[in-house]
């Protein structure tokens, strides 16, 4: 099998297992990243990066077991245990990147957007877009769309 993705054709889900790889067969990466994750931990860079932040080198051989489960699926689609592995090793590494998120009650989450949140700028704001160079961009795509009969500057090199 050449993708990871292929395997959503092969699988028909007949265990509670198959049907959750099918269902988070999203969150698999391509194989090359677990190895490049890898590669990059180890890396002599990475270690002096790790050691100054956190004082003593990470353990890596996570993005390795995640290397050779994808590696494993992808050869073998039936191969639900190294797919859930992997699904679950994604899972994990989610939440943690996420936890600070959740867990942050200084702000307020909004529920929607603001009343206001597509009122005009201000007077002076619109002042200085139009002499910026996104307004006048604008205006030349504008003009563009509307007809060439305004004065244009361009080069084209052919």
């Amino acid at each position: 099998m050449s993708t990871i993705y292929e395997a959503a054709t092969i699988i028909k889900p007949k265990t509670p297992e198959e049907e959750e790889v099918l269902k988070h067969l999203w969150s698999i990466r391509p194989c090359y990243l677990y190895n490049e994750e890898y590669e990059d931990c180890t890396s002599i860079k990475a270690r002096f990066h790790q050691y100054f932040i956190h004082g003593e080198s990470i353990d890596c051989n996570q993005w390795k077991r995640d290397f050779d489960n994808c590696v494993r699926f992808e050869k073998n689609a039936t191969d639900t245990k190294s797919a859930l592995e992997l699904i679950h090793s994604e899972k994990s590494r989610r939440e943690e990147r996420m936890r600070a998120h959740y867990s942050n009650n200084v702000w307020t989450k909004r529920s929607s957007p603001p009343e206001d949140w597509s009122k005009p700028l201000p007077e002076h704001m619109q002042k200085e877009y139009e002499n910026s160079f996104l307004g006048s961009k604008a205006k030349e795509l504008r003009a563009g769309v509307q007809g060439p009969d305004t004065e244009s500057s361009s080069c084209s090199i052919m």
